[in-house]
């Protein structure tokens, strides 16, 4: 916002807004705002210390807004602005959010099915049921498979692996098809990143991927377990399922598509190695991103 304000004698406020991804309306509400505290200001001869205040957390507000492209409710702007030192409630976010216009995006609720199960291969049983949830890293991976759409109206796909405990995506593949082949390399690339124990329980759908005899394979090299989902039913891998509603929400913004196959690679390692894993906050860790997630377990 200051920055448009520095530079609007120069340049138009429209390139200016658009420079920064920001609506012409918020900027000139907050101008106007600005404006207003300004002038009540030089008429008292000196600004409060609890207006300089609300001044400031409405600035970092908006800022923290934009600079998470509109993925923060109230929650996480709360713990966010905490982080800043700044403590305030979510009725106050919610009324700056309010004033200004802003709109946090909201997941969708519905996830489509891509894989389909083998008919002649084995389904592994579920070894999450009645178990309680892991207390550590790489004890439990989840897993799943969705779908990215391009703008010729094909497809291409995305594999990931996600941990059960601090959230990390710890492995991801992106291609054009859906074959076991994508399935093994966002395994592969979480075994070289985490190196897990033996032990370690791999939980998926009963998809012809994950029961193909290689992904098994692989799994049985390193001893670890195959766990899967019941036979149609889906809340079974819902932590897999909330990560890609999530995900198409936020990154797929007003049906947005990819151009090629190495936009949508581009464009997935920048959400999850830049932006999910190491500065998203989760609310069931504590509103840390994974990675500071981990950190900490680790002091």
């Amino acid at each position: 916002m200051h920055f448009i304000d520095q530079q609007r004698h120069d340049y138009p406020v429209q390139l200016l807004c658009e420079t920064i991804d920001l609506k012409r309306p918020t900027y000139y509400r907050w101008a106007k705002s600005v404006a207003v505290d300004t002038a009540a200001a030089k008429t008292s001869d000196t600004l409060s210390a609890a207006t300089l205040r609300r001044q400031e957390v409405t600035r970092l507000t908006i800022q923290q807004f934009h600079r998470h492209k509109g993925r923060y409710g109230s929650r996480r702007m709360v713990a966010e602005l905490a982080g800043l030192d700044y403590r305030v409630s979510r009725a106050q976010v919610r009324a700056i959010y309010r004033k200004y216009g802003l709109r946090a995006i909201q997941p969708r609720s519905f996830v489509p099915k891509t894989t389909q199960p083998h008919p002649n291969r084995r389904r592994s049983p579920n070894l999450l049921l009645n178990q309680p949830p892991p207390k550590l890293p790489d004890r439990l991976w989840v897993g799943d498979i969705t779908y990215l759409p391009m703008l010729d109206g094909s497809f291409c796909y995305l594999a990931t692996l996600q941990d059960g405990f601090s959230r990390t995506i710890v492995g991801y593949a992106v291609a054009n098809h859906m074959r076991e082949e994508l399935t093994l390399a966002a395994l592969d690339e979480a075994i070289r990143w985490r190196c897990p124990a033996a032990g370690l329980i791999v939980h998926t759908d009963g998809g012809g991927q994950y029961s193909s005899i290689a992904f098994r394979q692989r799994l049985a090299q390193r001893s670890y377990r195959s766990s899967m989902t019941r036979r149609d039913n889906h809340y079974d891998n819902a932590q897999a399922e909330s990560f890609f509603s999530r995900f198409k929400a936020e990154l797929l913004v007003e049906g947005r598509r990819f151009t090629n196959l190495a936009e949508a690679q581009t464009e997935c390692f920048e959400f999850i190695q830049g932006y999910y894993n190491t500065v998203r906050r989760h609310s069931s860790i504590g509103y840390l991103s994974p990675l500071n997630f981990e950190k900490q377990l680790r002091w």
